[in-house]
C-alpha cells in the first residue's frame, strides 16, 4: 500500500492545522485525510500508523482526539450520512420534476462511488458494526423515504404510471441498493464498477415506473447528459 504524505502547518491555536489557505480543526482534518485512506485501501488495510504516516503527524496527536481507529470510522460514516441527507434534500429541491431528480441524484452518487473501493463496504459491515448499523438505518428510513416521495411525485406529475404501489417498489429500489454495497463482488464478478453498477440498476428502475410521457423526459435527460 503506497501513502501519500500531506504538507501540513501547524496553526498556532493547537486545535487547528494551515492547509495551504485554509485553516481547519485538527480533528477535522484527521477524518478528511482518513477518509481519503479508506476510499483508495478499505477499512481494513488502513491503520492508524498508516493514518498518522500519511498525516505527518504522531500517533499520540491522533488518539487525542479518536480513543480508536473503530471511533473514527463512526465519526466519518456519520459526516458522511448527514451530507448524503442534505444532497437528497437539495436534488429534491433542485430538480424541476421526478424524473429530472433521479439524474441529479444519479449525478451526485457517482460523484460518491468513483472513488471509492468497493471493498468498503464490506469492510465496514464485517469490522465496524455499529458504522454499518447507522449505514443501514439511514438507508432503510431517510433513503427510504426519499425514494418513496420521488415516486409520489412523479405520479402526481404525470411522469410514473398511476397503477404502481409506490411501497412495493421503494422497497425493492431499497433491495437494489443494498444489494449493490453489501453483494457487489457476489453478482458482478469485479467486471463493472460501483458506478456502472448504480447507473444500469438506477435506469432499469425509473424505465420500470415511467409512463410514456416520463419516458421522453428520461431521453430528453439522458440526451443533456451526452451534451455535457
Amino acid at each position: 500500500m503506497e501513502l501519500k504524505k500531506v504538507s501540513i502547518v501547524l496553526h498556532p491555536n493547537s486545535d487547528n492545522i494551515k492547509e495551504g489557505c485554509k485553516i481547519v480543526e485538527v480533528k477535522e482534518y484527521i477524518v478528511e485525510e482518513a477518509d481519503k485512506l479508506f476510499c483508495q485501501f478499505g477499512f481494513k488495510s488502513v491503520t492508524m500508523d498508516d493514518i498518522a504516516k500519511h498525516l505527518g503527524m504522531s500517533k499520540k496527536t491522533i488518539y487525542q482526539h479518536f480513543s480508536d481507529k473503530d471511533e473514527l470510522v463512526n465519526i466519518l460514516m456519520q459526516e458522511k450520512l448527514n451530507q448524503q441527507g442534505c444532497s437528497m434534500d437539495f436534488c429534491s429541491l433542485k430538480a424541476e420534476n421526478a424524473v429530472q431528480e433521479i439524474f441529479f441524484a444519479l449525478t451526485n452518487i457517482d460523484e460518491l462511488l468513483s472513488s471509492m473501493n468497493p471493498k468498503l463496504f464490506y469492510d465496514l459491515q464485517k469490522y465496524h458494526p455499529k458504522a454499518w448499523l447507522s449505514f443501514k438505518a439511514f438507508k432503510e428510513k431517510n433513503l427510504g423515504k426519499c425514494i418513496l416521495l420521488n415516486l409520489e411525485r412523479g405520479i402526481s406529475e404525470g411522469y410514473y404510471r398511476s397503477e404502481i404501489k409506490t411501497d412495493i417498489l421503494a422497497q425493492m429500489r431499497l433491495e437494489q441498493v443494498d444489494l449493490l454495497f453489501s453483494q457487489h463482488n457476489h453478482y458482478t464478478t469485479n467486471t463493472y464498477s460501483l458506478v456502472q453498477i448504480m447507473t444500469e440498476i438506477t435506469e432499469h428502475f425509473l424505465y420500470g415506473v415511467c409512463n410514456l410521457k416520463g419516458l421522453e423526459k428520461i431521453n430528453h435527460y439522458k440526451q443533456q447528459a451526452t451534451q455535457v
